[in-house]
């Protein structure tokens, strides 16, 4: 095993592997350090939802680069990932939201952005036979879809390594240190040294940002899921409700797995979850009053991974403004699934070549530097020397 390597990627989710393989592609040598496996928390158990649709606006170029290769995933890993594409629907359930929606279209038209279009019931019904009567439209993103999240995670783990990156798993990071242009990265399978550092932490990234005086107001979540029995085939798009939380997809096999951002207990220092029932049912009454059709079906299963949260609702993306050398890539707030291909190959770039081909300024870490003598936040104490079993480092 290698001591050493152009590039420490920390964190070994989608995300870190996507980098590390992009890495490989421009040449770059990298060595991704996971403290647990590829995809054992928020990579692997979310919805999957490659979705372009109602994004925030700093994500959108990102999304749509990001999309392009959804539509060739099989050609860049191997894998098809289990990806279909039958578009992702936002449905209104009022007048009122569908006027929202409608000003949210024609910002995105301004921007030069058609992905998401403007339907009436007629469509709606048309697309989703088994919604409700009551919702009087909602918006289309047409080539949206969903893929396997955990097998999509391991496809890029395994292409990064054929390519010649090295995965550690099950190894802590225990400690930063930069010593002549170098970072020596201490972890419980000993130290390692590259020039370049991604901060890919996931929910653990906030200690290794205030390792190096740069700390963040990052929410530990713990995004549930819910998964039925088999009925008939219903529905082929995925749905989303923005009013109340709610993301509804049927699988190949006929489940129906339910989301959309109710949230368990998490605990970051075990590496645990809890389930939250009684939110739980608040989604389960709004599919029983949306879809009728679901009203005899079985909650089979229910899971939650520990997902990372910024204030604003948009990762940190781009080089840290404390540390020569270091990248941040962390705080996917629950929807940064499909960002995964596009932000691995934005990263490479970046690395390799100091700029980016999209516009990065949004994510900047910079956005959360305290105002002089202001009270630090929650994450702020550089505590990247814990050895507790759920930490990152």
């Amino acid at each position: 095993m290698r001591s050493t390597a152009d590039v420490i990627v920390i964190g070994g989710g989608i995300h870190g592997c996507s980098t590390a393989l992009h890495l490989a592609l421009r040449g770059l040598r990298s060595l991704v350090v996971e403290k647990d496996y590829a995809g054992r928390h928020a990579s692997g158990v979310n919805a999957g939802g490659v979705r372009q649709l109602a994004r925030h606006l700093a994500e959108v170029p990102l999304s749509v680069a990001s999309m392009e290769l959804w539509e060739r995933i099989g050609d860049l890993l191997d894998d098809d990932c289990g990806f279909e594409s039958h578009g992702q629907v936002l449905v209104a359930e009022s007048e009122a939201e569908l006027d929202q929606f409608r000003a949210r279209v024609a910002q995105l038209r301004l921007q030069g952005y058609t992905h998401e279009e403007l339907i009436d019931r007629a469509e709606l019904k048309r697309l989703i036979p088994a919604v409700s009567d009551a919702c009087p439209g909602g918006v289309v993103s047409r080539r949206d879809g969903a893929a396997d999240p955990f097998r999509t995670t391991q496809a890029f783990r395994r292409k990064a390594i054929a390519l010649g990156a090295t995965v550690l798993e099950g190894v802590r990071v225990t400690g930063l240190e930069r010593r002549a242009g170098m970072w020596r990265v201490s972890s419980s399978a000993g130290a390692f040294e590259a020039p370049v550092i991604v901060n890919a932490a996931g929910a653990w990234a906030a200690r290794i940002a205030a390792s190096l005086g740069e700390p963040v107001p990052l929410e530990v979540m713990a995004l549930m899921l819910m998964i039925t029995d088999r009925v008939p085939r219903f529905i082929a798009p995925v749905v989303i409700l923005r009013g109340r939380k709610l993301s509804f997809k049927q699988l190949a096999n006929g489940t129906v797995l339910i989301g959309g951002g109710h949230q368990g207990r998490p605990d970051r220092d075990a590496n645990t979850t809890e389930i939250d029932w009684h939110k739980l049912a608040e989604s389960a009454r709004t599919v029983w009053e949306l879809f009728p059709a679901m009203r005899g079906a079985r909650i089979v299963r229910a899971w939650a991974g520990i997902e990372a949260r910024m204030p604003d609702d948009i990762p940190v993306i781009g080089p840290s403004a404390t540390a020569e050398g270091v990248y941040h890539q962390f705080g996917f707030c629950g929807h940064g699934f499909q960002l995964a291909p596009g932000l691995g190959a934005l990263m490479a770039e970046l690395i390799a070549t100091g700029r980016t081909n999209l516009p990065i300024a949004p994510f900047s870490i910079a956005r959360f530097a305290p105002a002089k003598g202001a009270n630090a936040t929650p994450d702020s104490t550089p505590d990247l020397m814990r050895t507790t079993p759920g930490g990152q480092a």
